[in-house]
């Protein structure tokens, strides 16, 4: 049974702006509480867990959702919870094993960032992606969302294996168009005119290469900072990460719910 201060935090939780919670630790540590851990074995033979949240009405379409350079942290579980309420199946998955980096600890997220062996991820987001797929609670519909590092997986799943809907926050996507013609869903891109690391050379080339693969893309420029939509850090933009999320609903809902 639920404690009953838990349940009144629990309760309070929900009806807070999804910002408020992820700006506060406490908040995010309880609404990350309401995932539940699932872990499966890649086919080749890698055990790997991702945090799942279910949404009331099922069957629904589902979302895979990939992680910052930071590792699996409450505000991503805290996302998943999230997806749930606008009435998805959402999984957060784990790239990095079980570690995660103190949001303050650059060296050691850029550490387990290029720790991370290629094969072995697009193995592992495969395998994820086709759970969910044929998961009881899923309608078949699949979309991937990706923030920083996981921006850039977004799009590698996808290109990986078929998606339905592809959301990129301010990942690299530097791919060619020979990849990219892999894909089967559209693709939306949320990125920041401030930002010195995807900058507007890759994303005009990425816009090249997607026309080249005769894909469907739409990209939105804000007027901030890398990773503007994390409320836990200092470049975080409220106005941009609001109009971000709204975009992002908006685009998965006509593309996994139509």
């Amino acid at each position: 049974m639920v404690p009953l201060q838990r349940r009144s935090l629990l309760a309070g939780i929900a009806s807070l702006p999804l910002a408020t919670i992820l700006a506060d630790p406490r908040l995010a540590r309880a609404a990350a509480e309401e995932t539940q851990t699932v872990t499966i074995t890649t086919p080749g033979g890698h055990k790997v867990s991702g945090a799942l949240a279910l949404p009331e009405a099922k069957p629904a379409p589902t979302v895979l959702l990939i992680h910052e350079w930071w590792g699996l942290n409450d505000q991503i579980k805290t996302m998943a919870v999230e997806f749930a309420k606008q009435g998805y199946v959402a999984l957060a998955v784990d790239l990095y094993g079980g570690k995660v980096a103190m949001a303050d600890d650059r060296d050691a997220a850029k550490a387990l960032m290029s720790s991370v062996d290629g094969s072995v991820a697009t193995e592992t987001l495969t395998a994820w992606a086709e759970w969910l797929r044929t998961h009881e609670s899923s309608t078949g519909k699949l979309g991937t969302v990706g923030w920083c590092f996981g921006g850039g997986w977004s799009l590698n799943a996808s290109i990986a294996t078929p998606v339905d809907a592809t959301v990129i926050y301010y990942g690299r996507v530097n791919r060619a168009s020979e990849d990219l013609v892999n894909l089967k869903g559209p693709v939306l891109g949320h990125f920041a005119t401030r930002d010195g690391f995807i900058n507007s050379d890759m994303i005009g080339e990425f816009e090249k290469m997607m026309a080249e693969a005769k894909k469907s893309l739409e990209v939105h420029w804000y007027v901030a900072d890398h990773a503007f939509a994390n409320p836990t850090g200092s470049r975080y933009d409220e106005e941009d990460a609001a109009l971000a999320w709204t975009r992002t609903l908006t685009f998965l809902a006509r593309n996994l719910k139509g």
